[in-house]
């Protein structure tokens, strides 16, 4: 096993959390890393703007499979808006290298962190999934929603 992917990384990568497709999603987002190929497929069921339910496919590297995994995780059963607000939270941590863990983080999110400290070209990797959430709501990072209602053809 490789010393960036510690034992929580690999429980995400061989029994991924949401990895499934969903019934009757009411909203779905696509996310492409173009340094690599991976691309990933995102699926969420949106009740009075919760997201009860999300799922997730995708052909991707592991880093990518488990920061989904561990995305859908945090973010099933919340808001729209506290979605997103993980989200840039998450982006901006990323993206302006403060790569240490938050005070009282979850040991999922520390492990992220500590793989992107020890490996930052993975980042776009560790972002994929979040960015198919943003597509998904169809926002731009750090805006909100527009219309959390699902989209029905013709109407």
């Amino acid at each position: 096993m490789s010393p960036l992917y510690d034992e929580i990384i690999m429980d995400h990568i061989r029994h991924a959390r949401h990895y499934r497709r969903l019934d009757a999603p009411s909203a779905r987002g696509d996310a492409l890393n173009a340094m690599c190929g991976d691309r990933l497929e995102l699926e969420l069921l949106l009740e009075g703007g919760v997201l009860r339910e999300v799922g997730f496919q995708c052909e991707c590297c592991g880093v990518a499979m488990a920061s989904a995994s561990m995305m859908c995780e945090q973010i099933c059963g919340k808001t729209a808006a506290e979605a997103l607000a993980a989200r840039d939270a998450f982006i901006d941590r990323v993206q302006r290298g403060g790569l240490e863990p938050p005070e009282g983080g979850s040991p999922d999110q520390r492990a992220v962190l500590h793989l992107l400290r020890a490996s930052p070209s993975r980042r776009g990797c560790a972002l994929l999934g979040w960015s198919a959430l943003a597509a998904a709501l169809q926002v731009a990072p750090g805006e909100p929603p527009a219309d959390l209602a699902p989209q029905h053809p013709g109407s």
